[in-house]
């Protein structure tokens, strides 16, 4: 049977060293109590640390997210998770942190590399509460989608193919726009083809066939009537908290008051799928406020086919071209 002993002693700095002996095998091991309790503490300040990090990078830097739709088809697909810039549109910063979802975004946002451009691909949360047809805030609930109209655009939609007034190039994947343009109407269903503001007595707009709409920016003032107002209403219902309605004598009111004009107080963009015939968008639901951007998607981090597992390798950290 293995016997040990136990030796006690006073080095010359004044440490209690504690000597272990086995007699069996001749092992001999010194162990400096307070050593121990110094690596405890140091492993736990470096996991700390690490931490940290890992965090302040999230939150500063980059972030990654998971492809769940195939909206974005071909380039994101189920499966991909991709890597978010934030330092290229600024990162956000959160003025508190117990807000609900629906409570009013408060935050400021960091100098970034550059705006937000054409094309990007963009993650942002999604704005609409659809039950309350209302702009909302929910923290945890996000789209990735490309950007074809930035504040102070006009965008639109001619016979399938997205138009801008400030860009001349293609936006998005071509071939797709191409499908949706040969598709008879006759073959999409009602619910898909019919687009935003969904006022089909003054607004004939579909996915094949929309605008010309103008893209809210900052200090940008719109003349506004008992029709075209629909198109701004949610933008300026959040923006000012009072409700934009026609009243009984058919004069348009905000809070109770007339009103022929509004200036918008923030910047805010218009985003679509690449698979324009299978694409929750802006299309359907308009604006996104500028604070509710996320970030900007430069690479897919990895790829997994979500029914087999099979690791795509031909994806593995591929650059997201715009």
């Amino acid at each position: 049977m293995e016997e040990r002993g136990i030796l006690r002693g006073v080095v010359g700095d004044g440490r209690v060293v504690i000597l272990w002996t086995q007699k069996d095998g001749g092992m001999k091991k010194r162990l400096d109590f307070w050593d121990i309790i110094l690596r405890v503490m140091y492993t736990f300040i470096g996991i700390g640390v690490v931490i940290g990090i890992i965090i302040a990078m999230r939150v500063y830097v980059v972030d990654q997210f998971a492809i769940p739709t195939d909206s974005m088809r071909p380039t994101l697909i189920p499966g991909d998770y991709v890597i978010v810039n934030k330092l290229i549109a600024g990162a956000r910063i959160y003025d508190r942190l117990d807000f609900k979802d629906g409570d009013p975004l408060e935050c400021h946002r960091m100098k970034g590399l550059r705006k937000v451009e054409h094309n990007d691909i963009v993650i942002f949360n999604f704005p609409i509460n659809r039950s309350k047809y209302r702009i909302e805030f929910k923290i945890n609930y996000v789209y990735g989608k490309r950007c074809i109209g930035l504040p102070g655009d006009t965008v639109e939609i001619r016979n399938g193919y997205f138009k801008n007034n400030n860009y001349n190039g293609i936006f998005g994947v071509e071939e797709e726009q191409r499908r949706l343009s040969e598709t008879p109407d006759s073959l999409i269903a009602n619910t898909v083809i019919h687009a935003f503001p969904f006022d089909f007595r003054h607004y004939s707009w579909t996915i094949k066939e929309f605008g010309p709409l103008y893209v809210p920016r900052k200090g940008g003032q719109v003349i506004l009537d008992t029709v075209n107002f629909q198109l701004y209403r949610l933008v300026i219902e959040y923006e000012t908290g009072e409700k934009l309605r026609v009243n009984a004598q058919r004069q348009l009111t905000l809070g109770g008051k007339p009103i022929d004009s509004y200036t918008f107080q923030g910047n805010y963009y218009f985003f679509c799928g690449d698979q324009v015939l299978n694409s929750n968008d802006s299309r359907y639901w308009g604006f996104v406020p500028e604070e509710f951007i996320v970030g900007v998607v430069t690479h897919i981090t990895y790829s997994r086919d979500r029914e087999s597992g099979e690791f795509r390798w031909d994806r593995l950290l591929k650059k997201v071209n715009k």
